[in-house]
């Protein structure tokens, strides 16, 4: 492949990317060269030409959002954010691509590099992000927006690839993008025909824009994306002209554009081109520049950037003021929400129960905290993926977010779990302080574990009310019914995973899930419903575990339960007090945070010196061998289940009084 060089300013801009990428993957022997290679035109005309942004405050709140869905092709991105003059990419970063401590990692992470608005990785989720990145601005708008003062008022961009699309993940929040009519969000879709196995044609070959047209996306097709850059930035200002639809804009590219011998192939996807083939894509393009050097005039005009910013920034401030003088209550809150405080009182009517007041489902104790909540804390955003009745998650008066209706606060996000769980983080992602949340069956976590595992790697305070927690949902049988979903869930780092085990725990759960802005929570509850614990208390769950009910001396017995197997342990214990024995009822909800007390709070609860301990959770006996030890034993369940009535499927599993009890008396 021959491409005759050209001197043009855009040109040395888009070669620049170009370079950057492969020399920077060439001296980590690692990375994936072809997409920035052949997004450069379409990154360059959206950064040069369109994107709204400041390299000197990258977190300005009304810039636009950039999402590099392709997360694989991200020094496409890293190009960009040293080109443009942000601080957190220097060319020292660049060549320490892929490197131990570096700011430019194998994949975009918030985390590590300012500028990156999400991270991604897997294929799919950037695009779902993006769908959260627009609704929170669509929401903040209808909100706060005056007719003579718009302070939310930016897009949301995407670069995806095939990939991206073939993720079902994407399918899923691109039809309730279509069905919202998000006219903020636009995707520039890099159709370059190959993926890892070769050409697309051996698995892909839909029309993708005839399927987006399908969920009500305006669609366009950029026919020469590897040097039409004006009919680039032209598809995406006429796609800005679209208001009450998301955009797709197709653009046919080169995969590898300007390497002779690798371009159009699966071998630039995801390998180093090598020096011999970087000299002559060096040669084909016309670029006489060394490694790493990027020519003054390129920088020059990348950099114009900076002032543009500092413009645009400077001009939202100066409307930031005028709507303070105008509308001091309504900027004193949008202020607030920025700043990530959460507002004073908003846990203040959280309720608390005593052992006489009824028993219910801890579903049921959910919802009273989300409508206890849910007036004080504005910021408060999410719903269901199609089980608002079955997970109890609405808030009484609030309406439906849907277009034209963007203000109100109630998601309803169909029956698309792993999509619903990608646009929680995309509504965390976009910095304005939401509080998002979303429901399904516990079970379905397993549709939504890779955004759920993003949650936890990005730090965002998502929450998950994930009910119908156990066998004890009953009929719906095995299919429904988690076994192994909660171990699953707590191997996660950073995400906190809690099982309440009554109303005091479960408000003492909402505390600690929204107070944790920088880490998601995983609410696992009950359908069924179970008693109120005289010792339980909801400041008692931030400890992740702790003694609900001790003997009258030095413990010989502990048992250990979560959730409405807090009160089987209860009963069970009764029994064998009765008989004689001191039985401690340590109440686990959440391990994580009992593993982050100090070792002698832990030592508190569960003195090492008691050997002969029983862990009663209607559960995976995995991970709780560490508190059994030895000696110690568990009443769980490590098979499937089986459709019954909840309380036989209990009782054929062995969750009754008499087996818990006969389990403790066989430690000895």
């Amino acid at each position: 492949m021959v491409v005759a060089p050209t001197t043009s300013i855009d040109t040395l801009c888009v070669n620049s990317i170009r370079f950057l990428a492969i020399d920077a993957i060439n001296k980590s022997n690692s990375g994936h060269p072809g997409l920035p290679m052949g997004c450069a035109p379409m990154a360059y005309a959206l950064w040069d030409k369109i994107l709204r942004h400041n390299p000197r405050n990258p977190k300005w709140f009304n810039r636009d959002r950039f999402v590099l869905s392709a997360g694989h092709g991200c020094m496409l991105l890293y190009a960009l954010l040293h080109l443009t003059g942000y601080d957190s990419v220097t060319l020292d970063d660049i060549k320490q691509f892929r490197q131990w401590g570096s700011r430019t990692p194998g994949h975009p992470e918030t985390f590590e590099t300012a500028g990156v608005e999400v991270t991604t990785g897997p294929l799919g989720q950037g695009i779902a992000n993006a769908v959260g990145l627009a609704m929170a601005e669509a929401h903040l708008a209808a909100k706060f927006n005056k007719s003579d003062v718009k302070l939310v008022d930016h897009y949301t961009y995407v670069i995806m690839g095939d990939g991206c699309h073939q993720e079902g993940v994407s399918g899923e929040a691109a039809s309730l993008a279509g069905h919202l009519g998000l006219g903020k969000l636009i995707a520039l879709y890099d159709d370059n025909h190959i993926t890892i196995d070769g050409n697309t044609n051996v698995s892909f070959t839909e029309d993708v824009l005839k399927r987006y047209e399908a969920y009500g996306w305006h669609v366009q097709h950029v026919a020469d994306g590897n040097t039409d850059i004006d009919g680039i930035a032209r598809a995406i200002e006429a796609a800005k002209a679209v208001t009450d639809k998301p955009s797709l804009i197709k653009v046919t590219t080169t995969i590898g554009y300007g390497s002779p011998n690798k371009a159009d192939t699966a071998g630039v996807h995801g390998a180093a081109l090598g020096a011999e083939e970087a000299a002559l894509t060096r040669e084909a393009l016309g670029w006489t520049f060394g490694a790493f050097e990027v020519p003054q005039d390129a920088y020059d005009h990348w950099r114009q950037a900076v002032s543009r910013g500092e413009a645009a920034e400077a001009v939202w401030n100066g409307a930031l003021a005028d709507y303070r003088a105008k509308y001091p209550a309504e900027a004193a809150e949008f202020e607030r929400r920025l700043r990530g405080e959460l507002p004073s009182g908003w846990d203040a009517n959280l309720p608390g129960y005593s052992a006489d007041d009824k028993g219910l489902a801890t579903r049921q104790h959910s919802y009273n905290c989300l409508n206890a909540i849910g007036p004080n804390l504005p910021e408060l955003i999410g719903g269901s993926a199609d089980l608002t009745h079955s997970n109890l998650t609405d808030i009484k008066g609030e309406k439906g977010f849907q277009k034209g209706a963007e203000a109100n606060r109630y998601l309803h996000f169909g029956v698309r779990e792993h999509a619903m769980a990608s646009i929680l983080n995309g509504l965390a992602y976009h910095g304005s302080g939401l509080v998002p949340y979303g429901g399904t069956f516990l079970v379905f976590a397993g549709y939504a574990l890779g955004a759920i595992r993003l949650s936890a790697l990005s730090e965002l305070g998502v929450i998950y009310v994930f009910t119908h927690d156990s066998i004890g949902l009953g009929e719906d049988g095995p299919t429904h019914q988690p076994i192994e979903t909660l171990a699953n869930l707590r191997a996660i780092p950073n995400l906190l995973v809690i099982r309440p085990g009554d109303g005091n725990e479960t408000s003492g759960a909402y505390q600690v899930a929204v107070a944790n802005r920088k880490r998601p929570t995983v609410l696992a509850l009950s359908r069924q419903a179970m008693a109120n614990q005289a010792g339980s208390s909801p400041a008692a769950v931030a400890r992740g575990g702790y003694t609900l009910e001790d003997s009258n001396g030095t413990p010989e017995l502990i048992l250990i339960a979560s959730g409405t197997e807090l009160e089987l342990a209860t009963k069970a214990a009764a029994v064998l007090r009765g008989e004689g024995r001191n039985v401690r009822v340590v109440s686990m909800p959440c391990v994580e945070l009992f593993e982050e007390q100090d070792e002698a709070y832990r030592e508190s609860v569960l003195p090492a010196a008691v050997r002969k301990r029983l862990v009663i959770e209607a559960s995976s006996s995995f991970g709780w061998h560490k508190y059994t030890g030895f000696e110690g034993d568990t009443v769980s369940i490590d098979r499937f289940g089986a459709s019954a009535p909840g309380p036989l499927c209990l009782e054929k599993f062995g969750f009754t009084v008499d087996n818990v009890v006969a389990k403790a008396k066989a430690l000895g």
